[in-house]
């Protein structure tokens, strides 16, 4: 708390008058262009590494950047996921769906684990919140991941769609640049896409392209962003040399 309190001395000192005239030139008719779905992980700073302002964004987080599946949606299991896709997307009519997730995250490393089974059973779920979140919506992305790795990272994944693609392709790490929990990190991103797409209002504005699902993924020991290519069916590290193929696929599929 001594570093928060002392922070928010220097925030009055430096950054508040700046802030409070942003403030009030979005007050009255915000116009958010994304929500952001990320990790709650304390290394992850969206509105730094995007370079976004007050009022961009909607920002979404939680462990392990996972966004609950409609069939997993129900009046006495709501969650806040759900809830920010209806308030992006049909009350603010924001036209973006972002999942950004991240290396090291200790919420994919966990939920690695769970592949040898201790961790899953009911008495230990019962006693964690946080490992009973991630067998419950995190289930989806480990299950297709021990089906990569049995055939050695060289298989393609097919993430199943409603709207104009219908489904997508993805490679994921074809290069074996990362360890496994990061190829883990960076499938369930995409998982989450299909997780998004899974609800009707969603849906119907995928159909009508009011609405485009994007993947990121952040690499912290480096600082690299990388942005799934729908075109190269992989994450592809966003770059000068990169920038102008990304942005004219964005413009492609996505405007």
């Amino acid at each position: 708390m001594d570093k928060i309190l002392k922070g928010i001395l220097k925030y009055r000192k430096t950054y508040r008058a700046e802030m409070v005239e942003q403030f009030k030139q979005v007050a009255d008719r915000p116009e958010p262009k994304a929500v952001f779905f990320t990790c709650m992980d304390s290394r992850m700073l969206p509105t730094r590494f995007t370079q976004t302002d007050v009022g961009d964004m909607f920002i979404v987080r939680n462990a392990g950047n996972l966004v609950p599946h409609s069939r997993l949606y129900g009046i006495d299991s709501a969650t806040t996921e759900p809830a920010a896709l209806e308030l992006g997307c049909i009350v603010n009519n924001v036209k973006h769906m972002v999942v950004c997730g991240h290396s090291d995250c200790k919420a994919m490393n966990l939920l690695y684990s769970f592949k040898k089974g201790i961790e899953t059973n009911m008495r230990t779920l019962e006693r964690s919140p946080l490992k009973a979140w991630l067998h419950r919506h995190g289930s989806s992305s480990l299950t297709k991941f021990e089906r990569l790795e049995m055939h050695g990272f060289q298989e393609p994944l097919t993430f199943p769609m409603d709207g104009p693609f219908r489904q997508f392709v993805a490679y994921i790490d074809p290069d074996n640049k990362f360890s496994l929990t990061d190829k883990l990190s960076q499938l369930n991103t995409l998982q989450q896409l299909q997780h998004i797409a899974s609800y009707s209002f969603i849906q119907s504005a995928i159909n009508s392209g009011r609405v485009h699902l994007h993947a990121l993924w952040f690499d912290i020991y480096t600082g690299d962003i990388y942005v799934f290519s729908r075109r190269q069916k992989r994450f592809v590290e966003m770059s000068e040399d990169t920038s102008d193929y990304l942005l004219d696929e964005i413009r492609e599929y996505f405007v």
